[in-house]
């Protein structure tokens, strides 16, 4: 009698009209990896994260064309401050999006912010004044709650043992669409000046030299919204006593019912309450981790086109606008070769958490040789360049993929989005100062390239 009532604790019961319980049954019969629903959390990670920063090459040029820098050093400023807004209008909702996630479902949130983007980066594209381009930025942030409720997503479309590949997809993806979407600014801006036999000078993309990208990436991002359709929900919709009602009429004989759904509903009660999101420390060492890393990648993403476009003269490396795009499109390619062949073997013998120690340690010699990149030139400036530059977003993919494995494996799936949420806001706010900050730093740096301590190309470079 104890054994048959422990083993109805035990069973698992799925409701029809619960979309979780549905995914949870497809998990249960479907061993394998979940590639179709992989590559839905794919295309949707990349589509919201190739307009962060897709304006990065041609931010310089764009703030020159809107007339607000009265001097060419200040350009970087002014920059900073458009390159901050998207983060500081996800700082302000990222939370509130991982609660409505958790409440409502994964795939509402993901279908608002896919059509965010579709609307408010094409509303950027049309930028003809500094502060529209700020505000378009700022509100693309603040309904882009994708960010929380995508690794929720990811580690629970799939089987506890693909959870790594999972979260790996979705840092995988945000990577390359910081690779890919500068790539897609630096080709694409100004067209009628660097495509005149396509474009003609009285031409809309000669009129809006900066749109031509954002379309690109909206009509993509459209392409992703109807695909959102097919996406499974994963988030559970019933109640507790929903399923010991169900579980006592799944009990043969009734002789023993009563009994044991007292003994159910007295388990219920002796359950321990939520944990406080602030008082979980792995969560919380997480997350702490988690922002220095994203200052960093955030500042080193908006610098690194910034510093290459500029001249010699300012500690930069002369490049245009295309060989930025260039470089950034190996570096994307490469990632996606290194994720596909690398990644799993190497994750499997290592783990997660070792290797993202040994990334972080390895990162440090990387951007410290940064600024000797300015004596090279030639074929030996673009190997180098190419090379640091995939070997420093492989090093940040590895090291973002652990923080979310450890993030998520911190907290039960009912706090999930909101504890994913969290970090996000707090993520945000220091992607917010890193383009402020950074941009100021630039512009500071190249007013001061012979100075005594910290001279400007070593500053920038750094």
């Amino acid at each position: 009698m104890a054994e048959s009532r422990e083993a109805l604790l035990k069973q698992k019961v799925y409701f029809d009209d619960c979309p979780g319980c549905r995914q949870d049954r497809k998990k249960e019969t479907n061993v394998g990896i979940p590639y179709k629903d992989f590559l839905y959390v794919w295309i949707v990670t990349l589509c919201t994260a190739l307009p962060i920063s897709s304006l990065f090459p041609y931010l310089y040029f764009m703030i020159r064309d809107l007339h607000v820098a009265k001097r060419e050093e200040d350009i970087g400023f002014y920059a900073g401050f458009v390159g901050a807004s998207f983060m500081a209008g996800r700082t302000l909702t990222s939370m509130f999006w991982g609660i409505v996630a958790d409440r409502y479902g994964r795939k509402p949130v993901i279908v608002l912010s896919v059509l965010s983007v579709i609307i408010f980066n094409t509303l950027f594209g049309l930028s003809t004044s500094y502060w529209f381009a700020i505000t378009t930025r700022l509100f693309l942030g603040l309904l882009n709650g994708i960010s929380g409720p995508i690794k929720a997503y990811s580690a629970e479309v799939c089987r506890v043992e693909h959870q790594a590949l999972g979260l790996s997809l979705v840092s995988t993806a945000w990577g390359i669409g910081l690779i890919i979407g500068p790539a897609i600014g630096g080709f694409f801006a100004q067209p009628a000046e660097k495509y005149p036999e396509v474009f003609s000078q009285d031409s809309f993309f000669a009129r809006f030299p900066y749109f031509l990208p954002c379309l690109c990436i909206s009509i993509f991002s459209f392409g992703v919204l109807i695909a959102s359709v097919w996406l499974p929900e994963t988030l559970h919709k019933h109640c507790k006593n929903q399923m010991v009602d169900a579980a006592i009429e799944d009990v043969e004989t009734t002789l023993y019912s009563s009994d044991l759904k007292g003994h159910i509903r007295q388990c219920e009660e002796n359950e321990p309450p939520k944990k406080n999101l602030f008082k979980n420390w792995p969560l919380m060492s997480s997350i702490i981790v988690y922002c220095i890393f994203s200052l960093h990648d955030m500042a080193y993403s908006e610098i690194f086109s910034l510093w290459a476009i500029s001249d010699k003269s300012y500690g930069g490396l002369s490049f245009s606008s295309e060989e930025v795009g260039t470089v950034l499109a190996i570096s994307g390619f490469g990632l996606l070769l290194f994720q596909i062949t690398l990644y799993s073997p190497i994750e499997k013998h290592m783990g997660p958490v070792n290797l993202l120690r040994v990334a972080a340690v390895l990162s440090i010699p990387l951007l410290g040789a940064y600024p000797f990149m300015t004596n090279l030139s030639g074929l030996l400036l673009t190997f180098i360049v190419n090379l640091a530059s995939l070997l420093k977003y492989i090093l940040s993919v590895a090291i973002m993929t652990g923080l979310f494995i450890l993030q998520n494996d911190a907290v039960s799936q009912e706090q999930r989005g909101a504890a994913n949420g969290l970090s996000v806001t707090v993520a945000s706010l220091f992607k917010a100062i890193a383009p402020a900050a950074g941009g100021a730093i630039f512009s500071w740096a190249q007013k001061r390239q012979y100075a005594s301590f910290l001279p400007g190309k070593n500053l920038v470079a750094n």
